[in-house]
C-alpha cells in the first residue's frame, strides 16, 4: 500500500497534513477500505478544543461504527461540511475531498512520539493484515 509521504499517521488510522500551525485531519485510505461504504460522519463543532488521543467524532459505515481520535492538541477551526451530503468522499478521496477537520495546533505534532511516517504506517498496516 502506498500512503502520501508528506503526511504523518497515527496507529488509530488518522492522518495529519501539517501546514504551519494548521493541521488537516482525516482517515487513511486503509481505514476507509476497512470501513466499507461510509454513510455518516459525526463531526465536532468549530471552536471545540481537544487533547491528543481524545475522541473527536464518529464515522459510520455499512459495516461498523468507529470512533475518531485526534492525533494532536488543538482547536477545531474548520469542518468539512461536504461530508454531510457526501460521506462517500471518505472512500473516494480520503486525502483531498474526504478530509474531516482542520485544527489550529496548540503544541507541535512533532512532539507526539505516536505519530509515524508513511513508510512506518505502511509496515504497521501490513503487520495488522497478517
Amino acid at each position: 500500500m502506498d500512503f502520501p509521504k508528506e503526511l504523518k499517521y497515527s496507529k488509530s488510522h488518522e492522518y495529519l497534513k501539517v501546514q504551519g500551525n494548521l493541521v488537516t485531519i482525516g482517515v487513511t485510505s486503509y481505514a476507509s477500505n476497512e470501513l466499507g461504504d461510509v454513510v455518516f460522519v459525526d463531526i465536532p463543532e468549530i471552536g471545540k478544543t481537544y487533547k491528543t488521543g481524545e475522541k473527536f467524532g464518529v464515522i459510520e459505515s455499512v459495516k461498523s461504527v468507529s470512533d475518531l481520535y485526534i492525533p494532536c492538541d488543538g482547536k477545531v477551526v474548520e469542518t468539512n461540511k461536504d461530508l454531510n451530503d457526501h460521506p462517500e468522499y471518505i472512500n473516494q478521496d480520503p486525502y483531498e475531498k474526504g478530509w474531516i477537520i482542520k485544527v489550529e495546533i496548540t503544541k507541535s505534532p512533532d512532539q507526539n512520539k505516536e505519530l509515524i511516517s508513511a513508510d512506518e504506517y505502511s509496515k504497521f498496516v501490513l503487520a495488522q493484515a497478517h
